[in-house]
């Protein structure tokens, strides 16, 4: 929620059932005076004192909420907008330098937009709308320039290209990425079935109940099979032995010591037959699949 961008200044907000109920604490937090920024800010500054920096983050929170609002009719969740923009008044505070002599609020305004809008432009749709400084730029004022429904005509888009420095070109490109809307995959859960042939999983061939399919791979198992029980029987015995001894074995598979004293001869001699034994098999195997 949140309450977890705040951890990083060891600031604990009391656990809260809705965002209604944040936004009620929030706005609770007395303001500051400029005295009292001013204060805050130079024992920041100067000796990196937390308690001051959970001070001014604290008396600003109410103004992170004011400006998130103003991003709802993106579609995302107002709680997540608030959390965003709690990470750039955290950035704001860093870097507030009280001899400038403006108040924090009025800096901070930047940083917690600009934190906003790097998640709206990440999250506001699955393929990115706005990659240049300049689509950026446009995607937050194209909503608010437009006079009425529909498309922009001729005129209305070198009007906004004007206004805002850029291309029309730009405008009509944007124009039209915002008008896209993203498409469910699979569709919903309560998606009629007649409908499936329109969504985009409904253009993928299903190859599991393919016949043809299916008997071909019935079809090479088998003659795999065939092929690794008949390298198997070229094999001498003793070979034989070893290979179902170790690999075949449902049960615990024999270790070469054992199988070294049956046989009486070392387990490096076993180590070797087995070795030899396995590739002739994979020999087998490989020309079977060529």
């Amino acid at each position: 929620m949140t309450t977890k961008s705040l951890q990083a200044f060891n600031i604990r907000l009391p656990v809260l059932s809705s965002i209604e109920a944040y936004i009620a604490h929030v706005n609770q937090i007395p303001l500051l005076t400029q005295e009292e920024e001013l204060g805050f800010a130079q024992k920041l500054q100067t000796e990196n004192d937390l308690a001051a920096a959970k001070g001014l983050i604290l008396a600003h929170l109410r103004y992170v909420v004011r400006i998130a609002k103003g991003y709802m009719g993106y579609g995302l969740p107002l709680n997540d907008l608030i959390q965003e923009g709690n990470i750039g008044l955290m950035k704001a505070v860093r870097r507030f330098n009280p001899a400038v002599g403006v108040r924090l609020v009025s800096f901070a305004v930047h940083w917690i937009k600009a934190e906003i809008h790097e998640y709206i432009l990440r999250n506001w749709r699955i393929v990115k709308i706005a990659t240049t400084k300049a689509q950026r730029k446009l995607f937050f004022n194209l909503r608010s320039m437009k006079t009425r429904l529909g498309w922009f005509t001729n005129d209305e888009i070198n009007e906004v290209a004007r206004d805002l420095g850029v291309k029309p070109e730009t405008v009509r490109e944007m124009e039209m990425r915002l008008s896209m809307t993203d498409a469910s995959f699979d569709g919903h859960d309560d998606s009629d079935e007649d409908n499936l042939p329109f969504i985009p999983a409904g253009f993928l061939e299903d190859h599991r109940y393919n016949p043809a399919k299916q008997t071909e791979n019935t079809n090479w198992s088998e003659e795999s099979n065939a092929t690794l029980y008949e390298a198997l029987e070229q094999l001498d015995s003793r070979s034989q032995e070893i290979l179902n001894a170790r690999w075949l074995n449902d049960d615990d598979k024999i270790t070469l010591q054992d199988l070294a004293a049956k046989y009486g001869i070392s387990a490096e001699r076993v180590r070797q037959l087995e070795k030899s034994a396995m590739q002739k098999l994979r020999t087998a195997m490989e020309a079977f699949e060529a």
